[in-house]
């Protein structure tokens, strides 16, 4: 393997925002903590919209805390916000006692654990999924019996992105300030030392390919499913129930639209081992031969896994299979499918990580003819 030690580069005014997110990230969790912390106060005094309280189907979500007494869950809220609050500007400036720290951190992921992957429910997939039609329906109004975008990302749904994105600056704030204790890099997580890059690419290649394969297969019985229902087969539902979904305008095709979703995600997700994901093949022209940006693909593939964890989750707050098998539990594989696509992408990452432009930990390789092989 070719290697080169690539000194770190000056961060500019054109960086500064995102590129330094481990210096931002703990105070804007600790606001947006207070925030919550207000809003749980608010409630608890007898505020209007307590985003959990008991409210008509059409309206509610599905999240674990739907239908929660507002006399527990706001009081609680306020006083994690407030705990938050401390916990965050502490994180942020760098301080506490060993004990102190390793408080903090397991604070800090069972906070960022819970927002992001625990409370929510399968609006932010959906919302990933159908983003290009809510922006369509904004102005041109939502077909059916629906008022607007709002009958659609109304408060209930609307609150669950809200701490999920608190989630996401709590899992940043709390893994800068690890790193920061553990005298790493807080961009990289590198560390000074012959181990700092940590497994080899081939390593985490065969890592990946593992991963990749468990993501693909994951999905399977949603896919199968949905297709069977769609050319008139109950597969895992009852008769009654497959033909009230064929009295409903547009059901069954946006079933199918998620199972071919579901099933291009999949092809895509091979690029995080294939040498297409790494160098742009010879069908994209104006491309071909190229590098393609790692982030191209971490990006997408983190926040596909991130999202489907909480969408399989749902499904087992509520066990009830009701008109038939198919209806929840091919959905409950989603868990598994998100924790694999994570992996993979994580591999993906470490392995085609350059030197770190902060520290100059790292080295800049040029993957060997083994290596391509491997990801054919």
């Amino acid at each position: 393997m070719v290697t080169e030690r690539i000194s770190p580069a000056p961060v500019t005014a054109r960086t500064v925002w995102w590129r330094r997110w481990p210096a931002w990230s703990g105070y804007v969790a600790a606001g947006w903590s207070l925030m919550y912390a207000m809003l749980g106060l608010y409630w608890t005094a007898g505020g209007d919209g307590f985003p959990f309280a008991p409210i008509d189907d059409d309206r509610s979500s599905s999240s674990i805390l739907e239908g929660s007494p507002v006399e527990v869950t706001a009081p609680l809220m306020a006083v994690l916000g407030l705990l938050g609050t401390v916990v965050a500007l502490a994180m942020a400036r760098g301080v506490g006692s060993r004990r102190q720290s390793a408080a903090m951190v397991a604070f800090g992921w069972i906070v960022a654990v819970g927002l992001t992957l625990i409370i929510p429910d399968y609006t932010l997939i959906a919302l990933v999924a159908f983003g290009p039609l809510l922006v369509v329906f904004a102005f041109t109004g939502v077909p059916g019996p629906q008022d607007g975008v709002g009958d659609i990302l109304y408060w209930h749904r609307t609150n669950l992105i809200i701490l999920f994105v608190g989630g996401l600056l709590w899992a940043a704030a709390t893994l800068a300030y690890q790193r920061r204790r553990r005298a790493a890099c807080q961009h990289c997580g590198r560390r000074h030392g012959p181990a700092g890059d940590g497994p080899s690419r081939q390593t985490l290649l065969r890592w990946g390919r593992w991963a990749v394969a468990v993501a693909c297969l994951a999905p399977l019985p949603y896919e199968i499913t949905r297709v069977a229902w769609y050319l008139g087969h109950p597969l895992g539902i009852s008769r009654d129930f497959l033909t009230m979904m064929q009295d409903t305008d547009g059901m069954l095709e946006v079933g199918l639209g998620c199972a071919v979703a579901s099933a291009l995600g999949g092809v895509l997700t091979h690029g995080l081992v294939a040498r297409w994901g790494e160098v742009y093949p010879r069908w994209i022209w104006f491309k071909a031969g190229k590098r393609v940006p790692p982030a191209l693909a971490t990006v997408p593939a983190s926040l596909v896994a991130v999202i489907l964890i909480p969408a399989g989750l749902m499904m087992l707050w509520d066990p009830a299979i009701g008109d038939g098998w198919g209806l929840r539990l091919p959905s409950v594989a989603w868990v598994l499918w998100g924790a694999a696509l994570g992996t993979a992408a994580v591999a993906y990452h470490l392995r085609r990580r350059d030197a770190c432009r902060h520290c100059g930990q790292g080295t800049s390789a040029v993957p060997t003819a083994s290596e391509l092989q491997l990801s054919r």
